[in-house]
């Protein structure tokens, strides 16, 4: 029997914030979502703030939001994708997956919301593993569009393949990612500024304030309207290579975190979780900051409207 192509449904498993907000944008785009969450007494705050996410995306129908106790409660019918955002824990991961790959139908593509655990070493040995992939979010999940879709040693062209035309459908900004490395790709290069961000402080040329004022307003400005490449095709690839040329022996190539960062983590001043980084912060401060932060990116979107993908069939 033929399904109907109108009717649509996931499953995410996990009700965390990364979950919740995963979820808001199948629920903002029509799909029926099941979330799979084994505490019940949490379902209905999980509930009420994967509404405030989905209405933040436009649109949201509560009744296309199901919670599930366990796998074995899915209904499986139209469920196109499972995503798993569960902690990060390889044995854990790997034990869902090899339920999830015995319970669901063949056609269903799995996506793993890991983003220091491969997904090689998730599906290994599994029956499935060619249908199992990275899906990678960034927080807050649904406000910021990017999803790296990262091929493992097993994952089929056809997983990738449908996994991003998923995403592109909900208006998401996938990628694909076409090895199995530590940090995909966003996080290589953000993590890349990290270390330079840092050793800017540790060398003492510039504060923390400063470093964000640069960013922010300077270069991370202009990467909301383009991105590096794309600048450098403004910019010229000649100018590129000069400054590279000047600048590149200067730059850090520490393999380990900086005094700065090894600091602020040896004294417990982790950041807002801790309301202590490096600014001490209030309940008030933090609700504010998120508020402020949230509403920017919402404003941020509408600017610079979808992204320009291509879908892959």
């Amino acid at each position: 029997m033929q399904e109907n192509r109108e009717e649509k449904a996931v499953v995410i498993i996990g009700s965390g914030i990364m979950g919740r907000d995963i979820a808001a944008i199948f629920v903002a785009g029509g799909w029926t979502t099941q979330l799979v969450a084994r505490d019940q007494a949490r379902w209905p705050d999980a509930r009420q703030l994967l509404a405030a996410s989905a209405r933040q995306l436009g649109n949201h129908d509560d009744a296309k939001v199901v919670f599930r106790a366990s796998i074995k409660d899915i209904d499986w019918q139209h469920v196109q994708a499972v995503l798993e955002v569960v902690p990060e824990q390889l044995a854990l991961k790997q034990s869902l997956f090899a339920e999830l790959d015995a319970a669901a139908p063949a056609h269903v593509v799995f996506g793993s919301n890991s983003s220091g655990i491969r997904i090689t070493d998730i599906a290994q040995g599994l029956p499935g593993a060619g249908r199992m992939a990275n899906t990678h979010f960034f927080q807050p999940a649904h406000l910021v569009p990017l999803v790296e879709i990262a091929k493992g040693e097993a994952t089929t062209q056809a997983t990738m393949d449908r996994l991003y035309d998923i995403f592109a459908s909900l208006g998401r900004a996938p990628v694909r990612v076409n090895r199995d490395l530590p940090g995909f790709l966003a996080n290589r290069i953000q993590h890349a500024l990290m270390r330079e961000a840092f050793a800017v402080i540790d060398s003492g040329l510039a504060s923390a304030d400063d470093v964000d004022l640069a960013v922010q307003f300077g270069f991370g400005f202009r990467y909301a309207a383009a991105g590096p490449m794309l600048l450098k095709e403004f910019a010229g690839f000649d100018t590129q290579h000069a400054a590279a040329t000047a600048i590149y022996p200067s730059l850090s190539n520490d393999t380990a975190p900086g005094k700065t960062l090894a600091g602020l983590v040896q004294q417990g001043r982790f950041g807002m979780k801790a309301k202590k980084g490096f600014r001490d912060w209030t309940d008030e401060a933090i609700a504010e900051e998120r508020t402020r932060y949230e509403a920017a990116l919402v404003k941020a979107a509408a600017v610079l409207g979808p992204p320009k993908i291509k879908r892959s069939t």
